[in-house]
């Protein structure tokens, strides 16, 4: 699905402009306050209008494969945002190298997070070919790996607070006497959760973990990015695409 909203074609552009080279640190910092107000009130302002109006959102789910190289990590950080953004994913096995996704949410957060995850992919790899390893690095490889992991808890953890600031605004705003917005976003969460639980019944939490001492610099690296836990599936799953069912 693709949204043709103004609001949400704002944070396209920043997001465009964010992934240009040559952007420096004030300029994607800019970007990054006002990409990440604009993706989490467009995300507030469809939950809402959907407690109204069911047929303007409805829950949904994408298929993902995810190649290498780094696939965990990429998986990672979709997961991660996924899960800010009120989706949730399962990752299922894969017979060749690479990561299968499963996300679940309602069509407007999958979208979002698809936008977003995008963006931050390419942020993301231009970041780490930027930045030096260290001489003194033991692994080259356990370095950049917590290079991206650090990267992908800052980004993750700064759309989290955005979101949870955008619903907690959100009812300051509203002029009508429906539903609050902690009420409405609950519901939808368990219709998500009720989703996962009819598509694959058992399922257990997974950890990435890092060694490598890279973590930091990858962390203060996705502070600056502009914005504009996954679950493990214990069963086979079908094999996954980049549409929906």
């Amino acid at each position: 699905m693709t949204s043709n909203n103004p609001l949400l074609e704002r944070v396209r552009k920043l997001l465009t402009k964010a992934e240009a080279q040559g952007v420096t640190v004030a300029e994607a910092e800019a970007f990054t306050a006002k990409a990440a107000e604009l993706m989490a009130r467009y995300g507030i302002d469809r939950a809402l209008l959907a407690a109204w109006q069911p047929e303007t959102d409805h829950p949904a789910d994408r298929k993902v494969d995810i190649d290498n190289p780094w696939a965990r990590v990429q998986a990672h950080l979709l997961c991660g945002l996924a899960s800010a953004m009120r989706c949730q994913c399962v990752i299922l096995p894969r017979s060749g190298p690479g990561t299968r996704i499963h996300m679940f949410g309602f069509a407007s957060d999958i979208e979002r997070t698809d936008m977003l995850y995008t963006s931050l992919l390419v942020q993301m790899w231009q970041g780490l070919a930027a930045t030096e390893v260290p001489a003194w690095t033991r692994s080259v490889r356990a370095w950049r790996r917590s290079w991206l992991l650090g990267f992908t808890s800052a980004v993750v953890a700064r759309v989290r607070a955005a979101e949870q600031r955008a619903a907690a605004q959100a009812d300051d705003n509203r002029e009508d006497a429906g539903p609050g917005t902690e009420l409405v976003l609950a519901d939808r969460a368990k219709i998500v959760q009720h989703r996962i639980d009819d598509a694959y019944p058992v399922t257990r939490k997974t950890q990435m973990t890092y060694s490598g001492s890279g973590y930091g610099e990858g962390y203060a690296k996705g502070q600056q990015a502009d914005l504009g836990g996954g679950r493990l599936a214990a069963k086979p799953g079908r094999a996954l695409g980049s549409g929906g069912r």
